[in-house]
């Protein structure tokens, strides 16, 4: 006796969305060779566009605040080194064998509980990184447009799942027509500073902040408070390797694009986060110098 089975319409919509190759994008685990079909310059483009969060130049404001500039720049330093020399073989088999960081894991010898630690950390990460970045963009409306915060949280919260869905075909399509605009809004105050602020360079090089010491010598302690401040961006290097699983062999794009890609865009970005981190840094001593608190 042969039994039938009911296909409700919810499945047979899952089903339909699953076999999609637009929707489902290999967003997890192993990416097929098939799936990996950017150009370096595509991934390594979507990959950089991951850095234009607006937490490092927070970061970098706030432990300057609180530890001065000499403080700060140590450990920006400091991190930005440590979190390179950490991210390069992360980077390297991610965009090597397209792995995500769970199956990286366990490649590591770390087993099914050390990949799920490590996954719930990342998410955790990522969870946090988006809460700030979603409630910086809140403000940001609520300023520009005089949108109401609620509907502006809920704006900057919901926008993001349509583009997320349609995975890496989307995300590198919106990557590469923002990221003009980006690269233009980043280097803006970096101009500004360089013709018309100049004179406040030496203003924040003399800045103390509320707990360094008054002559601007690099305090140890203080330095160690900023470095574990900094280093909870760390897990980024997660959200890098995630684009790097898109990357085309070594063998069909050449090595020296292939490398050049993979070290700016993934323990790289430590470059772009580091001058941002900077940025931010400089930019709340001048904005107290005009008075603002």
């Amino acid at each position: 006796m042969r039994s039938t089975q009911s296909v409700f319409r919810e499945r047979r919509q899952y089903n339909k969305w699953a076999a999609s190759q637009t929707l489902e994008d290999f967003a997890l685990r192993y990416t097929a060779t098939s799936a990996r079909r950017w150009t370096p310059f595509r991934v390594a483009s979507a990959a950089v566009g991951a850095t234009s969060f607006l937490a490092c130049e927070a970061i970098g404001g706030s432990i300057t605040l609180a530890y001065g500039f000499s403080n700060a720049w140590a450990a920006i330093a400091a991190s930005m080194a440590l979190m390179f020399l950490v991210g390069l073989p992360i980077a390297y088999h991610a965009a090597r064998d397209g792995l995500d960081v769970d199956l990286l894991t366990r490649g590591a010898a770390f087993g099914y509980l050390g990949s799920t630690i490590t996954s719930l950390i990342y998410a955790a990460f990522t969870f946090l990184l988006f809460a700030i970045e979603a409630s910086i963009m809140s403000v940001a409306l609520e300023l520009v447009l005089g949108i109401p915060l609620w509907l502006a949280h809920m704006i900057s919260s919901l926008v993001v799942i349509p583009i997320a869905i349609y995975g890496m075909s989307l995300i590198s399509r919106m990557q590469m027509l923002t990221q003009p605009v980006w690269i233009a809004l980043q280097v803006a105050p970096i101009a500004f500073i360089l013709f018309f602020a100049r004179d406040q360079l030496a203003d924040w090089s003399a800045f103390t902040g509320d707990l360094g010491a008054k002559n601007g010598s690099v305090d140890l302690v203080l330095f160690g408070l900023a470095l574990s401040t900094l280093l909870s961006l760390l897990p980024q290097i997660g959200e890098q390797a995630d684009y790097l699983r898109f990357m085309p062999a070594k063998r069909q794009v050449g090595g020296a694009s292939w490398w050049s890609a993979m070290l700016f865009s993934g323990p790289g970005w430590v470059l772009i986060g580091g001058c941002k981190l900077m940025l931010g840094s400089f930019l709340v001593v001048f904005a107290m110098g005009r008075g603002m608190t």
